[in-house]
């Protein structure tokens, strides 16, 4: 029989082989048409461009990207790249990579994405100027690249378009909802600096330090004051209509501004030579060199009398020196003022003279997270889109909402899909938040066996897929030479925390446990013995957790992950504060350990007065900004009293925590203090802003009766303390459907 081997001999004769390369699909897909490139200019491939990138994809070119472009197009197209429509497909293609990589909505390099690798993937798939198979374009599954504590991430690569799979291309191995769960540490956060020039956000290029340069002091409180000023522009009440055809002047009539006016801020430095006249003014509140309250910008900084003001909302929320304000009064000149030689002149720090009578103050308003992100939401077919805003933004490292929104929202419709018995169930998302878990207290083992022991006896589907743990885990602060605690100690609580965890493993192989240290934690506890220490802070060294992670290992290898789709149990040790992201910029969860309200108490700024103003519809009426509708936005738990100290009662209760949440997210930062009351490492300040909001904040305040509020779509929680005070036969924590984005304060006895 003759061989059908088109090699028929071995000889070296011959030149052939000893073992012929027979022909299979691979070799076939390699054979590609070749083409005549040609030399083809920017201007000409512009119209092209255009169409292709901005009106279909809403993207627009830097002049480099253009002529990178033209020079690709006319390599690999050649002369048929007009006639034959191939440089319209090529150029699609480059923009849906684009897009997917989490490149901005400018196309240049070093901006979210390379185009140079984009543009050297396609060529390797491309045959007579067409793209032979696009399949072939290498892509990162979702577990590519994990954070510190191994979950999965999106970070896209600076190589490839890393864009998740299409929904029909998912594997049935990462369809589960933990898949999609990452922590980023505040350490590990984009430095985000607004550029109030630009209008935009850009990412620091300069190398973080502990131990920075004096100006990056400085740059910390314009930051956040640019990111303020173009929140409150944004707002309605200082947004000029087009039918009014001119910008009306600030007009009073009598103490109060005209309602059909837009308001208009005044720069502190242009109230000089302006005495009698009434302005609006937004600052910093400090306090001066000579001990008295000032509002200071970036043009000056000015006295500040508030014995006559009056507060908007009465009572809706705290004002205290670190705060950015709004002050509606009037400027009045003196003669002899001091830090000032002449009135009326620039003095000490940039001060003026004279002093800001104030009449009306409150807090920049809050905007809700879809306005900054620029979403739109369809009432009739639920579909959400982006236009607008900050939306090509990527504010924590897991994709930008335009360019990863809509795709991430695909994947978890078919994350929360099951069939069980032939029928389809949807999977409830749930996360449990426990505070204050002191593992020093002899009732805490007790406690969390029975908070753990109701889960476990749940159905798998309805079981939480995170459970958050947050410090103190010590009551008193640990390795500060006084004897009261030390390293061993300290790990023995952990120990103690592992044998516990051991009694469950269902929860340890299903589960994802996070842990969040506070004040007394270490090392910072080290020299602060538990006094105010700098934020963000790192997480608990692995010196301590051992024993916790050998008791997830054993757990997890008496599991077959062969039968199995979900990723296996693991705990995860974050910095204070932290971000939990799931599917990527779909939920975006903030947590803090801090005592603050205790802290916004004691240096808040008292205001008098009874003036009437007619600046409630900048900061409206705390009720009515907090979308309060039911038990399921509002629940506070009743507080019990603590020795001589009387408890709260539910409507105090439930007006402290509408006026805590509001005075924090109103600030837009977790840490709206001055250095020497809350230190802060300067070059990570960024990890601490709440712009946008997140949309779930949970604010661990022990001092504070635990709580659920909603406010301005943003769902805030505080999980109080595992033990409240005075009933020590009582465990307290949080419930958080994701989905809903609603918390419920639970209670149990055990």
């Amino acid at each position: 029989m003759m061989n059908s081997d088109p090699v028929r001999s071995s000889s070296p004769a011959f030149g052939t082989p000893a073992h012929p390369i027979r022909p299979n699909k691979l070799t076939s897909i390699s054979t590609r048409t070749s083409i005549l490139p040609i030399l083809l200019p920017a201007s000409t491939l512009r119209p092209v461009a255009f169409r292709t990138f901005t009106r279909k994809h809403n993207l627009t070119l830097s002049s480099p990207a253009l002529q990178s472009l033209a020079a690709f197009v006319g390599k690999n197209c050649g002369s048929g790249w007009r006639e034959e429509g191939l440089a319209e497909r090529v150029l699609d293609e480059v923009a849906r990579n684009w897009k997917k990589a989490g490149g901005g909505v400018i196309v240049e390099e070093d901006k979210g994405a390379s185009l140079k690798a984009i543009l050297q993937t396609l060529e390797g798939n491309m045959s007579g100027g067409r793209i032979i198979d696009p399949k072939l374009t290498p892509r990162e599954g979702p577990g590519k690249i994990t954070s510190a504590g191994g979950i999965p991430s999106l970070q896209p690569s600076n190589s490839i378009m890393s864009e998740i799979h299409e929904p029909d291309e998912l594997d049935d191995t990462v369809v589960h909802p933990r898949h999609w769960v990452r922590v980023i540490e505040a350490f590990g956060t984009p430095r985000l600096t607004y550029n109030a020039e630009k209008k935009h956000f850009e990412v620091t290029k300069s190398k973080p330090s502990l131990f920075p340069i004096p100006s990056h002091k400085t740059a910390l409180f314009r930051d956040r004051y640019n990111v303020v000023h173009q929140r409150l522009l944004r707002n309605e009440s200082f947004q000029v209509s087009i039918a009014a055809g001119s910008v009306p002047a600030l007009r009073r009539s009598g103490s109060s501004f005209a309602r059909s006016q837009a308001y208009r801020l005044t720069p502190v430095a242009n109230l000089l030579g302006r005495s009698g006249t009434s302005h609006l003014l937004l600052g910093l509140l400090s306090i001066s060199p000579t001990g008295e309250l000032a509002l200071t910008d970036l043009t000056g900084s000015i006295v500040l009398d508030l014995s006559h003001a009056h507060m908007i909302p009465e009572d809706g929320a705290w004002l205290s020196p670190g705060m950015f304000v709004l002050v509606d009064g009037i400027y009045e000149e003196e003669e002899n003022v001091r830090g000032s030689a002449l009135g009326g002149n620039t003095g000490i720090g940039g001060a003026i003279g004279g002093r800001f009578v104030g009449i009306s103050i409150c807090g920049p308003p809050c905007e809700r997270r879809e306005t900054s992100l620029g979403l739109i939401i369809h009432e009739k077919s639920q579909d959400i889109s982006s236009s607008g805003g900050f939306g090509w933004v990527d504010f924590l490292g897991v994709g930008s909402e335009r360019a990863r929104g809509s795709r991430m929202r695909q994947i978890q419709s078919r994350c929360l899909r099951e069939v069980h018995d032939g029928m389809e169930v949807h999977r409830r998302l749930k996360i449990v938040v426990i505070g204050e878990v002191n593992l020093d207290n002899m009732k805490t083992p007790d406690a969390l066996r029975k908070v753990f022991g109701l889960y476990n006896e749940m159905p798998l589907q309805d079981r939480p897929i995170v459970y958050v743990l947050i410090g103190n885990f010590v009551q008193k602060a640990i390795i500060n030479g006084g004897g009261q605690g030390g390293s061993i100690e300290y790990k023995e609580c952990f120990d103690m925390l592992a044998q516990i965890l051991s009694d469950f493993p269902s929860l340890l192989q299903r589960s994802t446990f996070i842990f969040v240290p506070g004040g007394n934690d270490p090392w910072s506890s080290a020299f602060s013995s538990g006094a105010s220490s700098t934020i963000p802070r790192h997480a608990v060294p692995d010196l301590f957790t051992s024993r916790i992670k050998r008791a997830f290992a054993t757990a997890n290898s008496q599991l077959d992950r062969n039968q199995v789709s979900e990723p296996p149990g693991e705990a995860i040790w974050t910095s204070n504060p932290s971000r939990i992201s799931l599917f990527g910029p779909v939920h975006d969860i903030a947590i803090l350990r801090d005592d603050i309200s205790g802290r916004i108490r004691r240096s808040a700024v008292s205001v008098g007065g009874n003036t009437t103003t007619e600046m409630e519809d900048i900061a409206p009426n705390s009720s009515a900004a907090t979308d309060l509708h039911g038990e399921d936005q509002l629940q506070v738990l009743e507080q019990q009293p603590v020795g001589n100290i009387p408890a709260l009662s539910p409507s105090s209760a439930v007006q402290s925590a509408r006026k805590l949440v509001k005075t924090v997210l109103d600030q837009g930062s977790m840490s709206p203090f001055p250095q020497s009351l809350r230190p802060i490492l300067w070059d990570y300040a960024s990890a601490l802003q709440l712009y946008p909001l997140p949309t779930a904040f949970i604010l661990a305040d022990s001092e504070v009766a635990p709580f659920c509020v909603t406010y301005e779509g943003c769902h805030a929680m505080n999980p109080g303390k595992l033990i409240p005070d005075g009933n020590l036969s009582t465990v307290t924590w949080i419930e958080y459907d994701i989905l809903k984005n609603r918390g419920r304060v639970k209670e149990d006895r055990f």
